[in-house]
């Protein structure tokens, strides 16, 4: 019965990622249909600040996001830890536990810097775009982020679900 739950969960969620696949392609589509006008009204110059907030906005939030989870299942191990661990993978842990934190506080890093440049990108784009325009664009930047995060949690959780069938499936005789 646990396996059938299980099982049933993860095909609910193997849907939710498919429509979260679908809504980034729609996404996608938005997203060169405002390249294409920023290009049309902006400098050369401005267009390209534009693109690389754009493609740095992916690369960082999707960094986050996976020191996070790393971080999250050595946290996890660590809390497993008992009597029997022995010194040097406690050891190990506590390194890659320090390492990870580190890597995320400099992603966090990253991340305000990013903040930063969305704030000058919205200026550039202020001066040529309509307000519906800008609004579209900060809709587009808002959504965007959500989808990476969203198809994120839930590769991490049919990851989670996966793990969960094939241990009872291993535990049964």
């Amino acid at each position: 019965e646990l396996i059938s739950s299980l099982r049933s969960k993860l095909q609910t969620l193997w849907e939710e990622r498919e429509l979260v696949l679908s809504e980034a392609r729609e996404c996608a589509e938005r997203g060169e249909e405002l390249e294409a006008m920023v290009q049309d009204v902006c400098k050369p110059n401005e267009f390209e600040r534009y693109m690389m907030f754009i493609g740095d906005l992916e690369k960082v939030v999707s960094l986050l996001l996976c020191l996070s989870s790393r971080l999250a299942r050595v946290q996890n191990a660590m809390r497993r830890i008992d009597g029997n661990t022995d010194a040097e993978e406690k050891q190990s842990l506590n390194e890659r536990h320090k390492l990870l934190s580190r890597q995320r506080e400099d992603a966090k890093d990253l991340k305000e810097n990013l903040d930063r440049r969305e704030r000058v990108v919205s200026g550039i784009l202020a001066k040529y775009l309509t307000d519906q325009q800008l609004q579209d664009y900060r809709r587009f930047v808002q959504v965007k982020t959500f989808l990476l995060i969203e198809q994120k949690d839930l590769e991490e959780q049919i990851k989670f679900f996966e793990e969960q069938i094939e241990n009872l499936e291993k535990s049964i005789p």
